[in-house]
């Protein structure tokens, strides 16, 4: 009896730890920081370029909006 009450706090102690580590989150660094805005600056300026490219198209085709 005494081992079945050992090995579920045992087992209630494991869960509560790796429900814990689970919860905490990763602060991103400077460097990750920006990162990310490299990124969103690049896609923004491939899609400005996309544009750009259409437009080119279209006044090349006659098109006009």
């Amino acid at each position: 009896m005494m081992k079945i009450k050992i090995h579920t706090a045992t087992a209630l102690a494991a869960s509560a730890l790796i429900l814990a580590l689970l919860g905490c989150q990763k602060h991103e660094g400077p460097a990750e920081s920006a990162g990310k805005e490299i990124d969103k600056a690049a896609q923004q300026a491939g899609e400005k370029i996309e544009k750009a490219g259409d437009k080119i198209k279209d006044a090349v085709n006659g098109d006009k909006k």
